[in-house]
């Protein structure tokens, strides 16, 4: 180990604020180059997904997000990693789709008579495609097209929900996703729509595995390396063993690092480091904090003192102060007022204060609103 290129904790934290654009906001970048920069952007909540986005390009608002996903078509929302909404790149997708579809099947945590058999899940796949192949449909417009296919037992409604039960079909809408056969359509009045990415992108297919997993590691390593094969299991949602394997055969591909004393890879040659320090404040929205500790750092070198109690058990948004997560803060907006509370962990200087009065200006932007700013204590538990 002692031969190989060593990294700082520091280095690492450089490299990822600006490979995500939150050095500084980008000149150049458009919503697509944000996610893929990103290996994808989580979107599970769209004003949190519009935020992180806009937030890394100069200028930008969440208009400028909504035109790339429903005008442009540049930004496709869709089920990704781990069976979540993300943003992704429309020119990755095919990647994507090809690494995802190859990924080792996640258990069915479902009870057996609620549980899709193998069988059923490949039909009810081949039904949203077929349904979505020239339509735009709600949820419920879908479920009765995939049981008029499918079969009656696709819309039993056996599936635990929010407030009530979900038909039984649903359990394999995340996989249909990954597949590439459903991605989010806009929204038709306050109703949720899907479409089959097909209709938006003439060729789409996906890529051949040998080619699309290889790609998802060297995405992951731009964005998140150094890293090690257990924690890109932990942020792609498999076995430690299979991610052990694949990059063990990327061979010569991958180059071996040293990060404080452990060893990490990275893609073959890609050792540029910041010549500046992390620096600065910024706000992140929810998940986009998750997403940038959890492709790499444990979490000790990311939630330092108080952070780790704090702020690491629950999904906050995370106020980040030269790299590390130096607090906490929440939005609620009224109308065009948005009022933000933002709770430090310890003292902020002067130009850091500064910066906070930066972001929360930006925060008011891209949200098209009227910020007003509270130092203090956040009253609300993760994800409020």
């Amino acid at each position: 180990m002692n031969d190989l290129p060593r990294l700082t904790e520091s280095d690492v934290r450089a490299r990822r604020l600006s490979r995500h654009a939150l050095t500084a906001p980008s000149k150049t970048a458009r919503p697509a180059d944000i996610a893929a920069a990103m290996a994808s952007t989580h979107a599970q909540v769209m004003s949190a997904a519009e935020l992180a986005v806009a937030m890394r390009i100069d200028g930008a608002t969440r208009l400028d997000v909504r035109e790339a996903l429903w005008s442009e078509r540049s930004l496709v929302k869709t089920y990704g990693l781990r069976g979540t909404v993300h943003f992704m790149a429309a020119r990755d997708l095919s990647l994507w789709v090809g690494a995802l579809s190859a990924l080792p099947a996640a258990p069915n945590t479902q009870p057996p008579g609620v549980r899709l058999t193998t069988d059923q899940t490949e039909e009810v796949v081949a039904a949203v495609a077929a349904a979505l192949d020239d339509a735009e449909l709600t949820i419920d417009e879908l479920t009765e097209a995939v049981v008029e296919r499918a079969g009656s037992w696709a819309g039993d409604l056996v599936m635990e929900a929010f407030q009530g039960k979900w038909p039984r079909w649903r359990q394999a809408m995340a996989l249909a996703g990954m597949r590439g056969v459903l991605c989010f359509a806009p929204n038709r009045g306050r109703k949720v729509a899907y479409t089959n990415p097909r209709r938006w992108l003439p060729g789409f297919e996906p890529a051949d595995a040998r080619t699309a997993l290889p790609w998802l590691v060297t995405s992951y390593l731009y964005a998140y390396g150094p890293s090690t094969p257990r924690r890109f299991a932990h942020w792609l949602g498999v076995p430690a063993t299979w991610a052990k394997d694949l990059f063990g055969s990327m061979g010569e591909a991958l180059q071996e690092v040293e990060v404080e004393g452990e060893s990490a890879w990275i893609a073959a040659g890609d050792l540029d480091v910041p010549a500046d320090p992390p620096q600065g404040v910024r706000l992140l929205p929810y998940f986009d904090g998750y997403a940038y500790r959890v492709g790499n750092q444990p979490p000790a070198s990311l939630y330092p003192g108080r952070a780790a109690e704090r702020v690491l058990p629950g999904n906050y948004q995370i106020l980040l102060v030269d790299g590390v997560v130096a607090g906490l803060w929440h939005q609620h907006r009224s109308g065009r007022k948005i009022s933000i509370t933002v709770e430090p962990l310890g003292e902020l200087t002067a130009a850091q204060l500064r910066d906070l009065d930066d972001q929360v200006d930006r925060v008011g932007q891209i949200s098209e609103g009227t910020p007003r700013l509270t130092i203090g204590p956040v009253p609300v538990g993760g994800h409020a």
